[in-house]
Order: structure tokens, then C-alpha cells, then sequence
């Protein structure tokens, strides 16, 4: 498990901009069992989530004209118990942070793994999800 000092700061990248934080396998369920849209951000240390994932996600938020009804966030590594329960719900893929899920009414519609990730620039991820958000928001 990471240090507190080290994962905060990158929580609150994503917290402070209307994120709420999944924190338990309750919290993840409740959560997908909302009606309408969830994006959800399995947040890590990695450079790639806090070069591309984490900005991309903020661009995409801020920009589109569609928007999922709740944003939220785990983090890898640290909020354990959270984040698998979150990967049974993302089931038959692999784990894979940082990562980036849209449910719709429960049900996985979208999915951006940590390949799709890295290498890619925050604009490019900005833009899969925009298209995710008008086509499933």
C-alpha cells in the first residue's frame, strides 16, 4: 500500500474537481447501482495517470457537452478493498490501472485500460471519452 503523503495530492487532482472517492466495496456498489451515468477513474502513481489519465479526464469533464450524471474515483494501491470490487465489475477485463470505466444503469458500456493509456496524449484521451459521454450520457 502507497504512503497517505504520496497518494493525496493525486486524489485531490480529481476529488477537488467534483470527483467523490469510492473508499469501500459498499461505496462502489451503492455507486453502481445509480440510475444514469458513472464515470469512474481507477487512479494511480504511475506517470502516465498523472501525465495523461488524470488531465485527460478533467479535459473530457470540462469540455463536453454531454456529461456522466456522477463522477468518481478509487486509487490503486491504496484504497484496496475498493478497488476490487471495482474489478469485479469490470470483469472479463483484466486489472489495469490507471483505467477509466463508464457505466451506464450499473452496466459497463466503456472502458479505457492502462495501455490505451500510456503513450497517449491527455487530448486523445479527452477525446474517447467526450465520445463515450455523447454516445452513452
Amino acid at each position: 500500500m502507497y504512503p497517505a503523503e504520496i497518494v493525496l495530492p493525486m486524489k485531490e487532482e480529481l476529488t477537488d474537481n467534483g470527483f467523490t472517492e469510492l473508499l469501500t466495496p459498499e461505496a462502489v456498489d451503492n455507486q453502481l447501482k445509480e440510475k444514469g451515468t458513472t464515470l469512474v477513474v481507477l487512479n494511480s502513481v504511475c506517470g502516465c495517470s498523472a501525465g495523461t489519465a488524470r488531465p485527460g479526464v478533467l479535459m473530457a469533464v470540462a469540455n463536453a457537452t454531454k456529461k456522466p450524471d456522477h463522477l468518481s474515483t478509487s486509487f490503486a494501491g491504496f484504497d484496496v478493498d475498493a478497488i476490487k470490487k471495482l474489478r469485479e465489475h469490470l470483469l472479463p477485463y483484466p486489472p489495469s490501472s490507471p483505467s477509466i470505466a463508464l457505466f451506464k444503469d450499473g452496466q459497463l458500456v466503456h472502458f479505457i485500460e492502462r495501455h490505451q493509456i500510456e503513450g497517449r496524449p491527455a487530448q486523445m484521451i479527452a477525446q474517447n471519452l467526450m465520445a463515450a459521454f455523447n454516445e452513452y450520457c
